[in-house]
């Protein structure tokens, strides 16, 4: 049987919460960052730069060590990422099963390219269970990537639903900031394989409501939180 949950729109995040994607890029970017003088595990990568483009993670590293980067890095890692996204990329484990068990409107909020949403979740066969609901916030212009709000704010209008009646599924602690920014309530996810130890807690004071590792687990908590008016 299907769980209404009482909300009006779920919003995912796609990296890390529909895609195992996330340690696929870090593995990429840690080697092009180590090549180019700055040394970094991709775990480590993983977890310090989680939810960030890597157009920002590069601002960031030459801030913090003064390292000029080259303007290649960008297209480097975007060509070496998308073949390696193309052959690698998994869903998930049991994301069809919670979407079948959730009974509400859905769509996807990324950070990631519209070309990328695409080929990840065509590969993993979901990208018929949300399209054409599938938005990207380089689409919304320049500087509009979490955490900025824009994308879920944008996702929640093409439903005409207020960011109030909308949960948002989130793997990264700048998705949550981003989701908490548009008034919108949050379920933290570390399911993927690029978690670490403090990833829950991370989430949690970030602003989630509550953390979920298993994808199965998810249509019993949005309907819990449905329940709960949650904190102010």
């Amino acid at each position: 049987m299907n769980i209404n949950s009482g909300f009006d729109l779920i919003i995912f995040d796609c990296d890390g919460v529909l895609v195992d994607s996330e340690i696929i890029a870090a593995d990429v970017e840690s080697q092009l960052l180590t090549e180019a003088g700055y040394p970094i595990g991709a775990e480590e990568l993983a977890e310090r730069f989680a939810g960030m483009t890597w157009e920002n993670i590069l601002f960031q590293v030459e801030r913090e060590a003064s390292i000029p980067l080259s303007a290649t890095l960008l297209t480097r890692s975007e060509k070496l990422l998308d073949i390696r996204l193309a052959n690698e990329v998994k869903a998930i484990p049991g994301v069809e099963f919670a979407l079948s068990r959730i009974d509400l409107p859905r769509c996807v909020c990324s950070n990631s390219s519209s070309e990328r949403l695409d080929v990840m979740l065509t590969k993993v066969g979901l990208k018929k269970l949300f399209a054409p609901h599938i938005y990207s916030a380089k689409d919304l212009g320049p500087d509009r990537v979490k955490p900025k709000p824009d994308i879920f704010l944008h996702g929640a209008a093409q439903f005409d639903i207020p960011p109030s009646q909308v949960v948002v599924v989130e793997d990264s602690v700048h998705g949550v900031h981003a989701a908490k920014a548009a008034g919108m309530r949050v379920i933290g996810f570390t399911g993927a394989s690029h978690t670490y130890p403090s990833h829950a807690d991370k989430l949690t004071d970030a602003g989630a409501e509550t953390v979920i590792s298993r994808m199965n687990d998810l249509p019993g908590v949005v309907a819990a939180l449905a329940e709960w008016s949650g904190v102010a």
